[in-house]
């Protein structure tokens, strides 16, 4: 069968979004930093300014040169434009969706809340920290953990010196909460 009669699957974005979605609590909200927003919405005005209108250049272009089905930079540029709507969806879904938390208005306060940078030690001594950020935003390398990850569940509302218990595959663990910080607001 020719492959301009073949429909490619439309659930790519769908099933992208339930992934994400299903890390998110029913009923709860879409929290997510101003930073982590402003990252969504560069990327989104990217593929939208830059991005797609440089692949429907090069589509035009290629359907200009004739024949479509053996035209490689035809095949290619569809695809990719078919990538770049799928992510837009996304975005603009995720955009719709996000409830934006600014941290800073918890600065100097020693409680855990979203968008905290929380040090402990655990039972083993090991010190971390990390950040706890939206589940758009994070980034376990660089220390950035969901707010529905088991540790941020743990750490929330507890204060500096708390030791707070938390069930791992190894076993139970627990968390000495030895920081907790804010960032400063910006004056305007």
């Amino acid at each position: 069968m020719n492959k301009a009669f073949v429909k490619e699957s439309d659930n790519d974005d769908d099933e992208d979004a339930l992934a994400l979605a299903q890390a998110i609590p029913a009923g709860a909200k879409n929290y997510i930093t101003p930073a982590g927003y402003q990252r969504i919405k560069d990327e989104l005005l990217q593929l939208i300014d830059v991005d797609r209108p440089e692949v429907v250049r090069i589509v035009h272009w290629a359907a200009s040169n004739g024949d479509r089905s053996e035209n490689g930079d035809y095949i290619y540029g569809k695809r990719r434009l078919r990538e770049i709507d799928r992510r837009i969806r996304f975005l603009t879904k995720r955009m719709d969706s996000a409830f934006v938390v600014d941290p800073t208005v918890h600065y100097g306060n020693d409680q855990v809340f979203f968008g905290a940078t929380v040090g402990y030690i655990n039972k083993a001594g090991e010190e971390h920290t990390v950040t706890i950020v939206g589940v758009d935003e994070l980034d376990p390398l660089k220390g950035k953990i969901s707010w529905v990850s088991p540790v941020a569940r743990a750490l929330t509302k507890c204060r500096e010196g708390d030791v707070v218990p938390l069930q791992t595959p190894l076993g139970m663990d627990e968390l000495e909460i030895i920081s907790v910080d804010y960032p400063e607001p910006v004056a305007d």
